[in-house]
């Protein structure tokens, strides 16, 4: 039997036993040694006992700071439509990216207004926060280890993108089972500086790769007031800043897309698609703040 054909018929059998699927060999082997502990250190803190402890940190901890710093702003919408959404199922919020702290401070209005069961993840690049300590300290402080898989697709050696394969794989298994399971994803890519909130960047087709293999419960998310400036962010709060608005849309559905082939052009019109209906929650925003 080959080797591939073994990792293959471990990986079914992982998948049924519900664990948690690790990188082959060739994969990690691709990374640096500050990579690879990076990226075990955090494959182990969102399994098991130690991923209910980071969640009930979340809750109770990172919520309430968030709180804080936000209450005399925050304005939130269609929040009943994630609570109808199915526990049993993974839900994948699909938001647009204009700040660092987007899905922190969705994740402070899941946790503290809702009660159904939350076990949050949030795929991210892994430049920084897996190829340095202060990145992984950073993911503790502000994620509570939540941000993972990381994917090295922008890294400069192309090599390293050997390991995505593996992430791929490991977000699509969160994607796929998992009760309680909320995954955090900008179809943007990376965060949009433009100076207009409402002009969104194109949708990149990582997300409709996702989606078509774990069919996932899928919501769409538009978020606005946010800076980048923490400081000034949380002086905000008590100084008169932007109003923080997060619009909840109802959930969709992508069953069209299911009966069409698992390839690039697919992937992109489901990712299209899911930005078109971000872009309708943000006309919504448009014509109740009065911003053009």
């Amino acid at each position: 039997m080959s080797e591939n054909t073994l990792a293959a018929k471990e990986e079914t059998q992982l998948q049924k036993n519900n664990a948690p699927l690790a990188p082959t060999q060739e994969e990690i082997s691709v990374l640096n040694g500050t990579e690879k502990f990076g990226f075990r250190l955090t494959h182990l803190m969102n399994q098991g006992a130690w991923k209910k402890f980071w969640t009930f940190c979340q809750r109770h901890l990172g919520s309430l700071w968030i709180k804080i710093c936000t209450y005399n702003l925050m304005n939130v919408f269609g929040l009943e439509n994630f609570e109808k959404a199915d526990v049993e199922r993974p839900l994948l919020l699909v938001a647009n990216h204009r700040s660092f702290f987007d899905m922190y401070t969705v994740s402070s209005v899941i946790f503290r207004e809702t009660k159904r069961p939350i076990t949050l993840f949030f795929p991210v690049r892994a430049k920084f926060f897996y190829t340095q300590p202060l990145g992984w300290f950073v993911n503790l402080v502000m994620g509570w280890w939540a941000m993972y898989p990381p994917f090295f697709r922008e890294e400069k050696e192309v090599t390293k993108r050997e390991f995505d394969k593996y992430s791929l794989r490991r977000l699509v298994q969160i994607c796929s089972e998992g009760r309680g399971s909320i995954i955090g994803f900008h179809p943007e890519g990376k965060r949009n500086l433009n100076a207009d909130p409402y002009e969104l960047l194109p949708a990149q087709p990582g997300v409709g790769a996702v989606i078509m293999k774990a069919k996932p419960q899928v919501i769409p998310v538009f978020i606005a007031g946010l800076g980048n400036d923490l400081p000034k962010q949380v002086l905000g709060n008590w100084t008169g800043g932007e109003k923080v608005r997060i619009w909840f849309g109802e959930k969709v559905d992508l069953s069209d897309f299911y009966e069409k082939s698992d390839r690039l052009r697919t992937h992109k019109e489901i990712g299209d698609f899911l930005m078109s209906k971000i872009a309708e929650l943000g006309e919504k925003d448009r014509e109740k703040f009065g911003k053009s």
